[in-house]
Order: C-alpha cells, then structure tokens, then sequence
C-alpha cells in the first residue's frame, strides 16, 4: 500500500518502486527563489522537463560543491525546457540565509525547495529517517510528469551535473526519436541504435 503524506492542504503519494514510468501527484511546498519565498507544486512544472534535486542539508560540505555545479550548468538545462529545484529538508528561511552567505549559493538561480517535514522526500523514498534528512537523490521528469531515470547516492558521494546533462539529453532524444535508443556514452550528435533482429550478436 503506497504511503501519504500531507503537506500545504494536499496529499502528497509516495511512488512505488520501481519509479520509471510512474506519474508525480500535485505535491505542493515551498520555495525560495528570486528572493522570494512562496508556494508552487509539482503539477506547476507540467510541460517542462524537471529535475528533482535532493541533498542533506544547507551549511554543509559536499552540498555546495554539487549544487554549484548544477548552478553552472543552469543556462544550458534552461534552454533544453528543463527546470531545476533543489529540496532538502530544511525551510525556505535557512535556503534564504546559506544563499545569502555562501558564494557557492549564491551562484543559485533556480528554485531550491524546502521540505521541514519530509513529506516529498518521502513521496520519492529518498527520507533518512534516522536523520531527518534526504538522501542524495536525482530524479529527471518528463513533461508529462512521468519519472524517466533516478538514482539515489550515499550522502558522502557527491554528483555531477554534466551526467545529469547527458541523461537528458538522451531522454530528450529518444522521447523524439522513436524506436531509437542512446547507448552507453551518448552525447547530441552521437550514433544511436534501432533495436531489431538484425542487430542480434552483432554489438
């Protein structure tokens, strides 16, 4: 039986394992963005591609370094359609305060959500509970609000965007690109395959 969980008056469903293919409820929270704080939803980002960011906690260590890193890639996902939200657990006042302080963050630009009671880090199963933090989790959905790849990391294994980049890439592609599929390595411009009878042995 999936679990809910309740956050700003909706009922936020965790995603069953495994999660590709499975469609995102209108979980709402709060972000802070452009200096601002306020409420916004999952199903806000339908139409777009969406990367779901999760990391352990503002005022840290290897936190910084991956979201600088996403930070300086944030240009180009924008051009592909893509937007990208940050969550951890803490509130949209200490997202506001790490911003305000840290020159990693303050490089931030896209939105970074707060999840004090763990409600969407539970909906995508990334909730630590003995710490009450996220894991280190990546979840990439389709306009349609579909997951279409994720991978969750031990918290002392940090990430790095250009993966997250390539990934999309290869999701774009091949969601316009049917019966094509991306092996491994592939960037835009690489040579694709058409799985078939003929290909059988032959890799």
């Amino acid at each position: 039986m999936q679990q809910k969980e309740k956050t700003s008056g909706e009922t936020c469903e965790a995603l069953s394992f495994p999660m590709i293919g499975k469609k995102v409820g209108a979980c709402s929270f709060e972000i802070y963005h452009n200096n601002q704080i306020k409420k916004t939803s999952l199903a806000d980002y339908r139409g777009k591609w969406l990367i779901l960011f999760f990391y352990p906690a503002d005022f840290t260590f290897v936190c910084p370094t991956e979201l600088e890193d996403m930070a300086e890639h944030y240009a180009t996902f924008k051009k592909m359609n893509v937007e990208i939200v940050s969550v951890s657990t803490d509130t949209a006042f200490v997202h506001k305060a790490w911003h305000d302080h840290s020159p990693a963050i303050k490089k931030i630009t896209f939105p970074m959500a707060a999840d004090p009671t763990g409600a969407l880090s539970r909906m995508f199963g990334v909730y630590n509970g003995q710490d009450g933090l996220a894991f280190r989790g990546t979840f990439i959905i389709n306009p349609d609000g579909a997951v279409i790849a994720y991978e969750v990391n031990d918290n002392s294994i940090g990430r790095t965007a250009t993966e997250t980049l390539r990934k999309v890439q290869a999701a774009q592609f091949v969601a316009t690109h049917k019966g094509q599929v991306c092996p491994a390595k592939w960037t835009p411009g690489g040579k694709t395959l058409k799985p078939g009878v003929n290909l059988i042995g032959k890799i």
